[in-house]
């Protein structure tokens, strides 16, 4: 990045942008899309052939929530983009992240967790692994010292870089150093930046999950999750938590990311160019008092981005009437989740009434007047007159 508010050119190269486009190995028909093998099981000729799969001599497929042609090219297309061996496709991100977690930990275990991450990333760790004798320890992620500091002992770090609703970045070279100088298994959520804008492999992070509902997919129709990593973790994600969550990703929903990553070069580029347009209008409006965007602020670990998404934050004066803003909104629409073509916003003060968010508003200091804008791929200028005339009409 040349400076906090540069555009920044998709930083991907010409292979990287060709396998996005065209499928890596032949396809039935000489198809120029990837076939949607939607079957639950893959038949034999022969009781040999059967029993050679199952002695591991083969590796035909057997059944669907093992392994799927369609979702094996999705897996491998994932892997090749972060840079890692392997990867494994889930029904969602959440599952993702708790089988990234899961094989990891035991009774007596310590995580160190960064601060303002994903509710239910924060769930997990507080509502479930806590039952079982997992403890979290949350750290400021700005704070690198503090980050390397926690992890004597711990067995797992899990970062998110930018985090949800704070997205602040963490410096991943000195902590994935510093994580395997301890033999402690580091997890990042990668879903906002995409392997265009950051591969965690390369600073040294051992799992790299993606929440692929949102800009990997990109068109607001999907629920999938993905873990890239070394093969070796890979293999215990399969053996330890993979076969037995039952948490598989479908071969339709596997074909309709990769449906979407063929468009994601493009997409990213117009999601991070009306988001650095909002925060822009935002940063100079005297109603907002914080834009939380990489952009805006100085982090530690914004060197490790070479672009940026389009969802971000801000914070509005109390000035501000937070219902009477959302509602004047006309081009931004008012919903969850993001990474799709349309703006959407939801605000801190209505998200309080998720007991998730609410525990991790609470916790780690998120003002009511804070609001989550994801850009979409509308027009920049209606976007930034929508936000700021909405601004405006809410001013008391």
């Amino acid at each position: 990045m040349k400076d906090q508010h540069t555009l920044c050119d998709i930083p991907a190269s010409n292979r990287m942008t060709a396998e996005l486009i065209a499928p890596r190995t032949p396809m039935p028909h000489d198809a120029s899309s990837v076939p949607i093998f939607q079957t639950s099981s893959f038949l034999f000729d022969r009781y040999e052939d059967m029993a050679a799969v199952f002695a591991g001599e083969s590796e035909r497929y057997i059944y669907t929530r093992g392994d799927n042609p369609t979702v094996a090219e999705l897996e491998s297309l994932i892997a090749r983009m972060e840079g890692v061996d392997a990867a494994r496709g889930f029904a969602s991100g959440m599952a993702a992240i708790a089988a990234a977690v899961l094989p990891f930990v035991e009774a007596g275990s310590r995580v160190v967790a960064v601060e303002n991450l994903y509710s239910d990333a924060f769930r997990l760790f507080e509502c479930v692994l806590k039952k079982f004798g997992v403890t979290t320890q949350y750290v400021d992620g700005t704070d690198t010292q503090a980050v390397v500091d926690a992890l004597p002992g711990a067995s797992l770090v899990y970062l998110e870089s930018p985090t949800s609703w704070s997205f602040t970045t963490q410096d991943l070279r000195e902590i994935g150093a510093a994580a395997r100088a301890q033999g402690v298994i580091s997890v990042i959520d990668n879903s906002w930046a995409t392997p265009l804008f950051q591969r965690p492999a390369e600073f040294g992070i051992d799992l790299i999950v993606h929440a692929a509902s949102k800009y990997l997919a990109g068109h607001s129709d999907t629920i999938a999750g993905l873990v890239a990593g070394p093969k070796s973790l890979i293999d215990r994600i399969n053996h330890e938590a993979y076969h037995y969550l039952g948490g598989k990703m479908s071969p339709f929903d596997a074909w309709l990311v990769l449906r979407g990553l063929r468009t994601l070069h493009l997409r990213m580029s117009r999601h991070s160019q009306n988001g650095l347009a909002l925060g822009r209008a935002l940063s100079g409006h005297p109603a907002v008092t914080r834009v939380r965007h990489p952009a805006f602020e100085a982090n530690p670990g914004n060197a490790c981005l070479s672009g940026y998404g389009g969802l971000f934050a801000f914070d509005l004066e109390d000035s501000v009437d937070i219902a009477r803003f959302t509602n004047a909104l006309k081009v931004v629409k008012i919903g969850v989740s993001w990474g799709g073509p349309e703006s959407l916003v939801i605000p801190a003060q209505a998200a309080l009434g998720l007991s998730g968010a609410a525990n991790v508003f609470q916790r780690f200091g998120t003002p009511a007047g804070s609001v989550r804008l994801a850009a979409g791929l509308e027009n920049g200028d209606a976007l930034v007159e929508d936000v700021v005339t909405a601004i405006e009409e809410a001013r008391t």
